[in-house]
């Protein structure tokens, strides 16, 4: 009971700055009410105004480029990559392996001047695909360490055996015998970097700068600037862009966890 009492509580601390960002974002213009008394007349205007102000039509098109095809090659290439880690064990591997957990612990943001010198060099400022190969690249590491612990403690080598002796290659094995059990670590890949990369700023702040590429946190940080007197519009527009991951987060839940948990171990 004192367990649950303290569970209660921590969550209804987590869920005041949500319960302030509703009825900020519900409240009409000129309502000065206090941010912790629910408005008697809720205002949706907010919604369409911000929308429109903020340009977060093009900043959803451009958020969700990014983060779909980052996830998706995320996915594919840290898949295709911690199989062999996970099933041959060379010096080799090991050694790649050892690599990858490595730069999980090298901050990012220490390699972004010789990275923006880069991207100016070769031309690639403000487009998508720069921004998919960085969220690519700073992600794939434990996009691989969390597969190859999921294959190494999950995934009987007997069914990949068995597909072999039917005549299987080691592509069409993956694919159809490991990869569909993959769902759990998939999920956590997925909710992991989508929730990051959907949320960067560090980056796309230095390589995504004309208006017609932005992403949702760049927009709404410009936003957030021209109407600091008017906060209704802002948590209006805060909603909108936090409601996709929400969702994903929901519809993906029940396998996080186990896909988390099982991920790190024998990894």
């Amino acid at each position: 009971m004192f367990w649950t009492g303290v569970a209660l509580v921590i969550t209804l601390f987590h869920l005041v700055p949500f319960y302030i960002l509703i009825t900020t974002a519900l409240k009409a213009t000129g309502d000065f009410s206090s941010k912790w008394v629910f408005p008697s007349e809720l205002s949706f205007e907010n919604f369409a105004a911000a929308w429109e102000q903020a340009g977060l039509g093009s900043a959803f098109v451009n958020t969700f480029i990014i983060t779909g095809g980052a996830a998706v090659l995320l996915i594919i290439l840290g898949s295709l990559a911690a199989y062999p880690l996970a099933r041959i064990n060379t010096r080799l591997n090991k050694f790649i392996y050892f690599v990858f957990i490595a730069i999980m612990v090298i901050p990012p943001l220490t390699a972004l001047v010789p990275l923006y010198k880069l991207v100016v060099d070769i031309g690639m400022m403000n487009t998508h695909e720069i921004a998919i190969l960085n969220n690519l690249a700073a992600f794939l590491p434990l996009t691989i360490f969390l597969y190859a612990g999921f294959i190494r403690s999950t995934i009987p080598k007997e069914l990949e055996e068995a597909a072999k002796i039917d005549g299987a290659g080691i592509l069409v094995t993956f694919f159809r015998i490991v990869f569909p059990l993959l769902k759990p670590v998939t999920a956590t890949v997925l909710i992991i970097s989508c929730v990051f990369i959907w949320n960067d700023y560090q980056f796309a702040i230095f390589f995504l700068q004309d208006k017609e590429v932005q992403t949702l946190t760049v927009a709404l940080a410009s936003f957030f600037g021209q109407n600091q007197n008017n906060l209704n519009l802002v948590a209006s527009a805060a909603i909108m862009s936090m409601l996709p991951m929400t969702v994903l987060f929901l519809f993906l839940q029940k396998y996080f966890v186990a896909g988390l948990s099982s991920g790190s171990v024998k990894g």
